[in-house]
């Protein structure tokens, strides 16, 4: 039914385990029928069927799998994964109105990110062979939830690598660029049109929750705060005060906004800066915290810049640390894949050594249910939440 793939001899063995991805350098041959973004079967040298994905000749990761089973790739595939993931979010998280609803590989569908807020969906297609089944899953879509917008957020570099443009725009229904999500028993304004990412980043929602324990009556610096969920939570989890941080003045903005609208504008100050240059400043100045939050960007997405974004997350963590007290709360995150847990850790560890300060592993958390792990694709392992006790 499909065109076939061939992989080279011994480039199967990471695709048994479960890997979704066939790289450029691993195919053998492939048939000439076989167009880019369209459905191809893979073999391994021997002709032994592998599974069945879409193929992209312009991408260094040519294939990416949809399913291990000899099945049609049509209209009714695609409804079954998305309602599969639909009953997923509603079983682990029954409460939730806002969260992500498809996590691209890790819900074997590859190359695809879905987030639901509240009444509104912000797709984002990452592949050329997502794209070409964009039409169909924006109807899916409709059918399944009823939303009242669809808004593609397609203005990300990887979609260049794949040949595609950038685009941003309505795909379905009434747009409206801000919404007011519910997370935790609290009100949150999310960007869908402009916020980074798809508007709001739904995988700390957990994390968030866990840190009442900590700040209760305690002074809380949130570092790299964007839009203040971790400030507002703070505050809301009883903090004596919250000082938000960050770099982007329409961050500020819009965290003070956040702020505002769940009453807790007293409890929380805010201030525009680079959070190493602040952070310096504050050690020179003796200002202290009971807790600092260090929720930073990514310092790294590729393995060739690995050693500087080490250096990065050690020197935050580090002049960190310099700023609470003994027994007090460093909650320190790296959203890197390349950063993993064993290196993220010995970091800290590092940084501790340098400021001659003792570290006790509190709680150490990752990403929140709706952002599942698939194991076989350590990809989708990225997000690192460390609870840590500085003494």
């Amino acid at each position: 039914m499909y065109p076939t793939l061939t992989l080279a001899p011994g480039r199967q063995k990471r695709l048994s385990t479960g890997h979704p991805w066939v790289y450029a350098t691993e195919i053998a041959s492939v048939d000439p029928r076989i167009e880019p973004g369209s459905i191809v079967d893979v073999v391994d040298f021997r002709g032994r069927f592998i599974g069945r994905g879409y193929y992209n000749p312009r991408s260094q990761i040519a294939v990416r799998l949809l399913t291990r089973k000899d099945e049609t790739i049509d209209r009714e595939f695609f409804r079954q994964k998305l309602l599969y993931c639909l009953k997923h979010r509603q079983k682990v998280m029954p409460e939730a109105t806002s969260y992500r609803l498809v996590f691209g590989e890790a819900d074997f569908l590859p190359g695809l990110i879905i987030d639901k807020f509240e009444d509104y969906l912000v797709m984002q297609v990452l592949t050329l062979g997502m794209e070409k089944q964009k039409q169909l899953l924006t109807e899916l879509l409709v059918e399944l939830l009823q939303p009242r917008a669809i808004y593609e957020r397609n203005d990300v570099n990887v979609r260049e690598l794949e040949g595609l443009a950038q685009v941003k725009g309505v795909l379905y229904g009434e747009f409206q660029p801000e919404v007011i999500i519910k997370e935790n028993g609290l009100s949150f304004l999310v960007d869908m049109e402009n916020g980074q990412k798809t508007g709001y980043f739904l995988d700390q929602k957990e994390n968030r929750a866990a840190i009442a324990p900590y700040v209760k009556d305690r002074t809380v610096l949130d570092c790299f705060c964007h839009t203040g969920s971790f400030t507002v939570h703070a505050a809301h989890y009883g903090a004596r005060s919250v000082l938000a941080l960050d770099i982007s003045e329409h961050a500020i903005e819009t965290a003070r906004r956040n702020a505002s609208l769940n009453g807790l504008e007293n409890s929380c100050s805010f201030q525009v800066g680079n959070a190493f240059d602040v952070l310096r400043e504050m050690d020179r100045e003796k200002r202290r915290f009971d807790v600092i939050i260090l929720d930073p960007p990514a310092f790294t997405k590729s393995k060739q810049t690995l050693e500087g974004a080490v250096r990065g997350y050690k020197e935050i963590n580090l002049r960190a640390m310099k700023l609470l007290p003994p027994s007090g709360i460093l909650i320190t995150c790296s959203c890197s894949y390349h950063m993993q847990e064993d290196l993220f850790l010995e970091v800290i560890e590092s940084a501790a050594l340098d400021v001659g300060r003792q570290v006790r592993l509190l709680e150490l958390r990752r990403q929140s249910k709706d952002h599942p792990i698939l194991l076989a694709a350590k990809e989708t392992y990225y997000l690192k939440f460390l609870i840590l006790e500085i003494l």
